[in-house]
């Protein structure tokens, strides 16, 4: 196995707790990725930076009211030592409730960079002026809230990573999963923008359920049109939303109505 000289990404994490980012990173397809060599992560502490003896990163908001702020000179230090490890024009990233809501597009785009740099909040956020002066973007991975932005990373960093040339098996792993496409729609791994359609293995029956007799005829043409199909409708079923972002073909818009006719009762 040949590994790369210099990784195609290199991510870094600025976190109050890079115990809890490098505990997940050596399983499964990010630990394969960082083995050969394909990914780097590293993770840089604020504390490291803060300058009085306690090593405080944090302190009261102005203005009076609950929690506290990350404070903005051991997060700016820490930031320009992170950026400093990666190639030049990586972006840096805040992991925030009031960022852009991380997608699949925004996956692709990061995977595409040479690198990228994750900042992780804590307690009631960070001081505005960092944002101000140092961030490039800000990226959140739903409606909800964290106990801090580590989770978010994570999630980032797997999403993107798995996109990287040569990570996955094969070639067109990525592309044949939910939002993954960049192929033409309709062809293997061009169901772009939709959800998965669903996937069956061995026994062919169980418990009196049976693999759908068309994946296990061997007629290619069927097996595609059967899945696009079921694409179609599940996004229909699940998320219509992004089947009206989605300028169907005539024979989407074919599938969709056989879908739509066969679930009739």
């Amino acid at each position: 196995m040949t590994t790369a000289a210099v990784p195609l990404l290199a991510v870094e994490v600025v976190t109050l707790f890079p115990e809890l980012v490098r505990a997940q990173l050596g399983a499964g397809v990010v630990g394969r990725a960082l083995a050969r060599g394909l990914v780097r992560v590293g993770t840089e502490d604020p504390r490291r930076h803060a300058t009085d003896v306690h090593r405080t990163v944090d302190d009261r908001p102005y203005g009076g009211g609950p929690g506290m702020v990350l404070k903005v000179e051991p997060l700016a230090t820490a930031l320009a030592a992170a950026t400093a490890r990666l190639p030049a024009g990586s972006p840096r990233i805040y992991l925030s409730a009031q960022g852009r809501r991380f997608d699949q597009a925004v996956a692709r785009r990061l995977a595409s960079r040479p690198g990228f740099v994750l900042l992780a909040g804590r307690y009631e956020g960070v001081d505005e002026r960092l944002l101000e002066e140092s961030i490039d973007e800000e990226l959140s991975i739903g409606d909800y809230v964290l106990s801090g932005g580590e989770l978010a990373a994570l999630v980032v960093i797997d999403a993107t990573v798995r996109l990287v040339p040569g990570v996955l098996g094969a070639a067109e792993s990525a592309l044949a999963e939910s939002f993954g496409a960049d192929a033409a729609p309709g062809e293997p791994g061009g169901a772009a923008g939709l959800l998965d359609w669903p996937h069956y293995t061995r026994p062919e029956e169980w418990r009196g359920r049976r693999v759908p007799e068309v994946l296990t005829g061997g007629n290619h043409a069927a097996i595609r049109r059967w899945r696009l199909k079921q694409a179609l409708g599940r996004t229909w079923q699940r998320r219509r939303e992004l089947l009206e972002r989605r300028e169907l073909t005539g024979e989407e818009r074919e599938l969709l109505a056989e879908f739509l006719e066969e679930q009739r009762p």
